[in-house]
């Protein structure tokens, strides 16, 4: 057997497991948007096919237009945009300052921060709480079952895996370029803003993308925090399952649509993500 051949062999096994890993991925995603649009009775159908020729409009029409899901996904696109400029807008500054101007234990500061987002999610869950409760009724705001509840609390979480993202990527800079702009006349803000930012575009670009899809995709938090008013669109699936049986048809359209918004988003900033990922790897 020769080389060429050994090679052909290992690329072909390669596309092979690549074809079945995208088989297992998307295949319940497809198999959702089927359920998507079949009624009832196709969908307890004994022999379901894998195909559909028709298409059940009530299953997006009655969640959205007739029920609650509508605001229930503006609550999910006004929290998970508002965390992310929050998140973005800390975590460049936060970066930016450990990496040019560092003081004595920086970096335990640093682990400090990223612990925050090592620990789980349940172990915050009675803290919080309390601790919103509590300021709600000192300073006369709801934080419980509020929008601004949640954007805030997001920050928990989001903003220490941002700042981790961040940091080699700003750190990748060049002193160079801060110092030439100091011999210009150029100070720390605009520094900032006219050489780090413009700079760091693709990290900060995936930085945003990702904080975005964590708030959006974010279950416990608002789960046992929300409510009524300010319920996102991935606790309201939770609303088909009821004692009376569970409505597969309208699960699975909110479903497909909650996954649009970020299918969106990557799709825009695709280039970005591949750049981002890997800025900062090699500094030299």
């Amino acid at each position: 057997m020769t080389l060429r051949t050994r090679k052909r062999i290992k690329m072909g096994i390669t596309y092979f497991v690549c074809l079945v890993v995208l088989f297992i991925t998307l295949f319940p995603i497809y198999w959702m948007f089927l359920v998507s649009m079949r009624n009832r009775v196709e969908i307890f159908d004994s022999k379901p096919k894998l195909y559909q020729t028709t298409f059940f409009t009530e299953n997006y029409t009655k969640p959205f237009l007739e029920g609650v899901y509508g605001r229930y996904l503006w609550n999910s696109v006004i929290i998970a945009t508002c965390n992310t400029v929050i998140v973005t807008g800390l975590a460049i500054l936060a970066t930016y300052s450990f990496s040019r101007f560092p003081i004595k234990g920086y970096h335990h500061l640093f682990f400090w921060t990223i612990t925050n987002r090592m620990a789980p999610p349940a172990a915050f869950i009675l803290p919080l709480y309390l601790l919103f409760n509590t300021i709600g009724k000192t300073i006369g705001i709801q934080m419980i079952d509020s929008r601004w509840g949640l954007i805030l609390l997001y920050c928990v979480p989001n903003l220490p895996f941002a700042i981790w993202l961040l940091k080699g990527m700003i750190d990748a800079i060049p002193d160079a370029l801060d110092e030439a702009a100091l011999i210009d006349g150029a100070g720390m803000w605009q520094i900032l803003w006219y050489i780090i930012i413009p700079t760091a575009k693709p990290g900060i670009a995936i930085t945003a993308i990702l904080t975005w899809i964590f708030s959006w995709n974010e279950y416990i938090f608002a789960s046992i925090l929300t409510s009524v008013n300010a319920r996102t669109i991935t606790t309201g699936l939770a609303g088909f399952v009821t004692v009376v049986g569970v409505e597969w048809g309208q699960m699975a359209a909110v479903s497909v649509v909650s996954l649009l918004p970020a299918i969106i988003f990557l799709g825009y900033i695709q280039k970005y993500i591949v750049a981002g990922l890997t800025f900062g790897a090699v500094k030299e």
